[in-house]
């Protein structure tokens, strides 16, 4: 990732930010995409499994695991708001001590990061710039399923994220967004050894749930 994007993701994902977001998230639970990524992993049973949430903000998708029954897991993010309160919030819920928390980027870490049965994308695929090198880092660390809430490709959606970066430009904001083809991304997963398991849609968003027949040997099982 660039400087310039790690720099925009610190200062977009702010302290302010992140508390209003953990707010929001314990009145309401999480957002309608993130819900219906939940389901497509929980599914496949996530009892005494290990999760590695990438980008997992302030730690919904950790918190609604840990509370399915999952084992533990790591939380990498480059924001250290969002990092601060999802270890606040699990630090409240009792099981601080069963997460490892990672900051900086993902992609230059992953020598550093566990592999985990589940991986987790969530909203995070359109915030990094070289999306093969972040699908590659985060399928080889899937030993069972890869999760991912990415942009759909429609007209309005790509008119709306050329719309935000103008904005962020004019703002002198480092911060951007990327729209990647959806095909490619699921091309990019599939060269990984993972299928696609389950596929909904929002207006916004793809969420799409990905297995791998045979565990992963690169981290064996």
């Amino acid at each position: 990732m660039s400087c310039s994007q790690c720099v925009g993701l610190e200062r977009q994902f702010s302290d302010p930010v992140a508390r209003r977001e953990l707010r929001r998230y314990k009145k309401r639970g999480p957002p309608a995409s993130t819900r219906l990524l939940l389901d497509g992993i929980t599914a496949l049973g996530v009892s005494d499994k290990s999760f590695l949430d990438v980008g997992g903000g302030i730690g919904a998708i950790q918190h609604e695991l840990m509370a399915a029954g999952a084992s533990g897991g790591t939380h990498a993010d480059a924001s250290s708001a969002y990092l601060e309160a999802s270890r606040a919030e699990a630090a409240a819920r009792g099981y601080d001590d069963r997460i490892l928390y990672i900051e900086g980027d993902f992609v230059e870490m992953q020598n550093d990061v566990p592999s985990a049965d589940v991986v987790t994308l969530d909203r995070v695929v359109c915030c990094y710039p070289d999306m093969p090198a972040l699908i590659d880092a985060a399928a080889s660390h899937a030993d069972r399923a890869l999760g991912l809430v990415y942009p759909r490709s429609r007209r309005l959606i790509r008119f709306g994220i050329r719309v935000i970066n103008w904005v962020q430009g004019i703002r002198r904001h480092p911060f951007r967004v990327f729209l990647h083809p959806p095909a490619d991304v699921e091309a990019q997963v599939a060269r990984r050894g993972l299928d696609k398991r389950s596929h909904t849609e929002t207006f916004l968003w793809r969420i799409t749930v990905f297995t791998r027949a045979k565990p992963n040997q690169a981290h064996g099982d």
